[in-house]
């Protein structure tokens, strides 16, 4: 077998190696049968179960909330810190600062989960910080998303034509004004792209919302992991089904929004 050949195997061999379970996953969903692994029929029927089923549909509108908010706030917060360590090169712990804005992406889920839970917990005993439910959940993914922001708005501003900048200013546009009406349109598509970043990471997160999550909030990744421990529903077919839509969707767009200029 030529090189070129035996290159295709692999990597066609890594593909389905990845992507054939889910592939499965997805053609079950439209599976007559109640077993996962026994096809019977094509069927919309757990699709119907699914969207009558009140625990899922509060389960993924609390989650839905859950990502619409952490991932605004962290791409607010993700563009402050991406333009700091794109645009100031050197203040007093900025080493430190870039550490601590990188610090999400490399530190494991469940050291976070526990230092989240800790300073909720501290909160709660200080000043009687927020209950534990949407509210810290929405924290922890912020915290934990902004990173991603930060560093595509930092890689976007890094190779930004900064004349574009100064001829508004040249024109006697204020640095306030410089930014909302020339930097922040060409930086959009970073922006957009991080916000979809973090709305994914926030839409799928189990470990860390375990720690966070209140008693009576149980997000759509934690159900669904309660109810795989005792058996495989066939709505976890079509659940996980248009998990993976979504999120392929916001992946691709994210993608779009990053190449272009």
């Amino acid at each position: 077998m030529s090189k070129p050949r035996f290159a295709l195997a692999v990597l066609a061999f890594g593909y389905a190696f990845l992507y054939l379970p889910i592939v499965l996953v997805m053609g079950y969903s439209f599976n007559e049968s109640k077993l996962v692994t026994v096809w019977s029929g094509f069927s919309f029927k757990w699709w119907r179960a699914l969207l009558e089923n009140e625990d899922m549909l509060a389960a993924a509108w609390l989650s839905l909330q859950i990502a619409l908010t952490s991932a605004t706030l962290a791409a607010l917060l993700g563009l402050a810190a991406g333009y700091v360590l794109a645009r100031v090169p050197s203040f007093f712990g900025r080493t430190l600062f870039g550490s601590l804005v990188i610090a999400p992406m490399v530190m494991p889920e469940v050291v976070m989960g526990i230092s989240m839970l800790l300073l909720f917990v501290g909160a709660n005993q200080l000043i009687d910080g927020p209950p534990f439910g949407f509210l810290t959940i929405a924290i922890a993914h912020t915290t934990f998303s902004l990173a991603f922001v930060a560093i595509v708005v930092q890689a976007r501003l890094a190779d930004f034509d900064r004349s574009l900048e100064e001829a508004a200013m040249d024109l006697g546009a204020t640095p306030w004004v410089t930014f909302l009406t020339v930097t922040l349109p060409l930086i959009a598509p970073a922006i957009g792209s991080g916000w979809l970043l973090a709305f994914t990471l926030s839409l799928d997160d189990l470990i860390m919302t375990q720690f966070v999550a209140g008693a009576q909030s149980q997000t759509l990744p934690m159900l669904v992991y309660s109810k795989v421990r005792l058996g495989v529903d066939p709505q976890i077919n079509v659940l996980a089904t248009i998990v993976v839509c979504v999120a392929a969707t916001a992946l691709i767009i994210s993608g779009r929004l990053t190449r272009r200029r």
